[in-house]
């Protein structure tokens, strides 16, 4: 069976470090770091007082006041990307087939401060069990992908993928996909979370997953440096438009990169830490290349999974020089959560536009914060640490793996007409 070809034809990003795609970029490039204290709520009395938040958002810049507060963040965050990437992907809905259009997006969570606030309100007014009719709608993490599909008429395929921190790129393979096999022509892909909450800060806290370096959150999180010690949460999305190459072509639209191949895997060892060896991270880059019917030394860069925890950046580094060999020393390695911290089930979608645009433009982002090595790592890999590297970038690839040992890998490549 012959596949079709996708590209991505349109982006969308709200994140930490910038509320477009654009800014985004622009705050990568630059190595800015998006942690600081968080001003959603007071955190003194939490361990982790800081997190990677985004800022100047007003959710009535983008939505009817009446409108906003029937959607968990979560969603408006899903709402403001999608907007973004059907704009900048120039696509005129009325003269596409919308029952070939869909909806494929993820989240690890979902609701969270909407299911928070609605158990306090509980719990706070003598158990009587009042609760809010959009309580249900607002908190389950499908309504995101129904939300995108209602704005813009997709009647095609529409779901929500929840894998922990794989959940967006498990949603972007889906859609890959869903298009190649012939099912669908278009997708807006992608993945939002909102977990920075009292309930998200003090549930990782109390998994000891968090930096609880307060006095320096701008450093905190810090991938392959000797001193990690936690990752940093995170919070946003990302939007991706795929569509199927004939279809984008016919059209005139902009083509972005083309997506070759992704792979999937489990590590089968335990629900929060990696395998040791790396296991699962080693098959699951193996299996996206047998997917995307290249070699290891045809790929140029790897945005990494790279959390900033002990193990995690450990068994990574370990499967990369597995699966890549002499090869994985040619190689730009860079962890953008350095920057955006960890937007967890959304980190995938983020980090498909970090990767996307690292092909566009032939810059590396940086993995900042790097002070010191780590005698456990290979430091003679090149990390890109601490600023921006141009390089031509061909082929990039881009890990996300999840609690649960979920574990997802996305190939982009410089189209090819």
């Amino acid at each position: 069976m012959t596949l079709r070809r996708v590209v991505v034809t349109g982006l969308g990003a709200l994140t930490p470090v910038g509320n477009t795609a654009q800014d985004f970029w622009a705050g990568l490039t630059k190595g800015v770091s998006g942690a600081a204290r968080i001003t959603r709520f007071d955190p003194e009395k939490f361990r982790t007082q800081f997190a990677c938040e985004i800022k100047d958002y007003n959710p009535e810049a983008y939505f009817e006041r009446k409108e906003a507060r029937k959607m968990d963040p979560f969603t408006q965050y899903a709402m403001v990307v999608a907007d973004e990437a059907i704009k900048d992907s120039q696509l005129d809905l009325d003269s596409i087939d919308l029952n070939r259009a869909g909806v494929i997006w993820g989240s690890g969570i979902g609701g969270l401060m909407t299911f928070q606030e609605e158990v306090k309100s509980y719990a706070n007014n003598d158990n009587t069990p009042r609760f809010n009719p959009f309580f249900i709608p607002k908190m389950i993490a499908d309504i995101s992908a129904g939300y995108i599909s209602i704005k813009y008429g997709f009647h095609g395929p529409n779901f929500v993928t929840v894998s922990a921190c794989a959940s967006a790129t498990n949603a972007l393979i889906d859609a890959l996909n869903y298009i190649r096999l012939g099912h669908m022509d278009v997708a807006i892909s992608g993945g939002s979370e909102a977990a920075v909450t009292e309930a998200g800060i003090g549930g990782f806290n109390a998994m000891k997953a968090l930096s609880e370096r307060n006095d320096s959150p701008e450093t905190a999180s810090r991938p392959f440096d000797k001193d990690r010690e936690g990752f940093v949460l995170g919070e946003g999305a990302g939007a991706l438009i795929l569509e199927e190459y004939e279809h984008a072509k016919a059209r005139g639209a902009k083509i972005y990169a083309e997506i070759i191949g992704g792979g999937m895997s489990a590590d089968a060892h335990h629900i929060t830490a990696p395998h040791p060896e790396g296991l699962g991270a080693t098959n699951v880059m193996i299996n996206a290349l047998a997917d995307a019917k290249i070699s290891p030394e045809d790929v140029d860069y790897i945005n990494v999974h790279g959390t900033s925890t002990p193990l995690g950046d450990i068994s990574e580094t370990l499967a990369i020089k597995k699966v890549f060999g002499e090869h994985a020393y040619n190689l730009n390695i860079s962890s953008t959560k350095s920057m955006t911290g960890h937007l967890l089930g959304a980190a995938g979608a983020i980090e498909a536009v970090a990767s996307i645009l690292a092909i566009k433009n032939g810059i590396i982002p940086p993995t900042i914060n790097h002070f010191t090595d780590d005698d456990n790592l290979d430091n003679k890999l090149n990390f890109t640490f601490n600023k921006a590297q141009e390089r031509d970038v061909n082929v990039a690839l881009s890990n996300t793996f999840g609690f649960g040992g979920h574990n997802t890998s996305i190939i982009f490549r410089k189209i090819q007409e």
